[in-house]
């Protein structure tokens, strides 16, 4: 065993971190970054401020990510308003201290803290980023290294906004989701699906939280 790779067991035993996608080194210069800056435009109101239960829709993915035990930030404003999901990308490239980051958006209050883990362990050397796939779309959450910064502002350029021509632009890696899984990337958008995330949370088959 490698000098290297028993240093870094070390460490993340210490830290009580022991997971099997710590095993990746990329998780040493990781950070997390929740898009909140969007302009709720289909909800009629800030959608970051739902209260689902104790929490708000952010507070819920807040703490979903906060049990990874790696930075976490939220991106309020972006540095390029009015591009959907690519300004926000783009602030968070663009003043990240991290290699790679995690994105993850306001809107999803069930995502899995396993799917998280399976996204971390998922990245190898030579991918640009790691996206995964639902209903034959990518989608949150997704990782990119931050030197993919330049694609993005190319994207920008070109005003190609969308998650689907920035995988592709990268040639990323795509993780194909189980119906299940699917499931639990539901966003809240609109009032309707407010009312059906309402309707899961407190429904019968729904843990406290």
């Amino acid at each position: 065993m490698s000098s290297n790779y028993s240093r870094d067991f070390a460490v993340f035993a210490t830290m009580g971190r022991l997971n099997m996608y710590f095993l990746n080194p990329a998780a040493l210069t990781s950070e997390i970054a929740i898009l909140a800056g969007g302009l709720s435009s289909r909800m009629g109101r800030d959608k970051s401020r739902l209260r689902l239960g104790r929490r708000t829709l952010l507070g819920h993915v807040r703490a979903t990510a906060e049990r990874l035990r790696l930075p976490v930030r939220m991106i309020r404003k972006d540095l390029v308003p009015r591009c959907g999901p690519l300004g926000g990308i783009y602030t968070a490239l663009k003043t990240s201290r991290q290699q790679v980051i995690l994105f993850l958006p306001c809107d999803t209050p069930f995502v899995p803290l396993a799917l998280l883990e399976k996204l971390l362990n998922s990245l190898r050397l030579d991918d640009a980023g790691v996206f995964v796939v639902t209903h034959k779309k990518v989608s949150f959450p997704f990782l990119l290294r931050r030197n993919c910064l330049s694609v993005v502002e190319k994207q920008l350029a070109k005003r190609q906004y969308s998650l689907q021509a920035l995988a592709g632009a990268l040639r990323a890696k795509e993780i194909l989701l189980s119906p299940d899984e699917g499931m639990d990337l539901f966003n809240v958008n609109t009032p309707q699906e407010w009312e059906i995330a309402r309707k899961r949370w407190f429904g019968p088959e729904c843990h406290a939280r």
